[in-house]
């Protein structure tokens, strides 16, 4: 951690610092990424939605639905630019839907 300083900081501030510090970025973009799935696809798709990973900048989505895989697979390019815009940073730039 950072020594104390005598200037105010804001709490945001203040956890900002300690996510860079303990370099937790990674982890919480890979929290941030299935919350934003879930939320964004609807509760149809989330019913077949086994698994979602995060690896480097590719989002690997796993369905039940080999049917669903297919209708997604068609919009790959709106997904993405869709869940980048809802984490307001270019996050993901390969979708593999397994």
């Amino acid at each position: 951690m950072k020594k104390r300083t005598n200037e105010n900081q804001s709490l945001s501030e203040v956890l900002k610092d300690f996510v860079d510090h303990n370099k937790l970025q990674s982890g919480l973009d890979k929290v941030s990424v299935k919350e934003v799935w879930n939320r964004e696809m609807g509760p149809a798709i989330q019913k077949y939605t086994t698994a979602i990973k995060l690896q480097n900048d590719t989002l690997f989505v796993q369905l039940s639905s080999s049917v669903l895989r297919e209708e997604l697979s068609y919009g790959k390019e709106k997904i993405i630019k869709m869940l980048n815009k809802e984490l307001g940073k270019d996050l993901v730039k390969k979708l593999v839907l397994r």
